[in-house]
């Protein structure tokens, strides 16, 4: 595959593109398998250090999927120029140790529904950037994370009242923005030619980032692999098929095939995946801000959507 131009340019130079089923396809996948993933994250963290797991299971995944597309394509399909790959672990680094990182974090003191509902920021920050660098986004896009905010604020709440730590709040929203900066980077800059490749080495350099945070903070103290539950083995193996190897891989070859506006909207679906998984599955509460916030960003989404596809 070619490397593409930045997304929103291209959207721009051709208003009138029908976003294709492939497109949606990959879509639905990152809204409904990363929906899951904040729980399996919960589950891991139950009784895994959090930088130390993320970092395994990043660079497991890497490593599977370098070798997919070595075996697929030839060895050759793994080549990058020292600008591209560069690239890879800038956007990696973004993505993976910060956006990922800071949210497996987060979860060790944060419920996962809360959590993935939290993350609904990220579209209000990529219309930041897209405007700080001179795109213009509609204003039925702007009135959808206006929106958005609002369910955001919201959602805040538990936080500021003292029902969760605050901390693991303001972990999940620096989380959001770090992740923004990386699906921004991911649409601008030019990373190897072959999408997967690409992907590979995001998480090899996000996975050793967390390895080498998670060795800084003295996760390794101690480390007993025979103390971690099998729930925490399964929910990590899970994360690394599913989370890492389909759902992050579609999302990045989202990055180059549709409008950065729309891909972002996951952030507004996940929660509603993650919040009927936590309650479900680890009963977690299902509190006034969580219905109301999740309503609220709900509608956000449908704005959103509705204005790229207009596009």
């Amino acid at each position: 595959m070619r490397t593409s131009t930045p997304v929103e340019s291209r959207s721009t130079t051709t208003p009138h593109r029908k976003i294709s089923g492939a497109v949606w396809t990959a879509l639905v996948l990152v809204y409904v398998v990363w929906g899951s993933t904040y729980l399996g994250i919960r589950i891991a963290v139950e009784t895994m250090p959090p930088f130390l797991s993320a970092g395994a299971r990043f660079i497991t995944a890497g490593l599977l999927l370098a070798g997919a597309v070595a075996w697929r394509s030839g060895p050759a399909a793994l080549k990058a120029t020292r600008s591209q790959l560069g690239s890879a672990v800038l956007v990696g680094l973004l993505l993976i140790l910060g956006g990922n990182g800071l949210v497996v974090l987060a979860e060790t003191s944060v419920p996962s529904g809360l959590a993935a509902l939290l993350v609904a920021a990220v579209p209000m920050w990529v219309v930041l950037l897209r405007a700080g660098s001179g795109d213009r986004p509609p204003l039925r896009t702007l009135g959808g994370v206006l929106v958005g905010l609002a369910g955001l604020a919201v959602l805040t709440s538990p936080g500021l009242s003292g029902a969760v730590q605050l901390s693991g709040v303001l972990l999940v929203l620096a989380a959001s923005v770090l992740w923004s900066l990386g699906s921004f980077s991911g649409s601008k800059l030019r990373l190897p030619e072959n999408p997967f490749t690409g992907s590979a080495y995001q998480m090899l350099a996000g996975g050793i980032g967390g390895v080498v945070v998670g060795l800084l903070r003295g996760e390794h103290r101690g480390l007993d692999l025979t103390a971690y539950s099998t729930a925490s083995w399964l929910a990590l193996g899970y994360l690394v098929v599913f989370g890492s190897l389909i759902a992050f891989t579609a999302y990045t070859w989202l990055l180059r095939n549709a409008p950065l506006s729309l891909v972002s909207t996951y952030a507004y679906v996940n929660p509603v995946v993650a919040v009927a998984l936590g309650a479900l599955i680890l009963s977690e509460a299902v509190t006034w801000p969580i219905m109301l916030g999740g309503t609220i960003v709900v509608a956000a989404v449908g704005v959103i959507v509705s204005t790229e596809r207009k596009k």
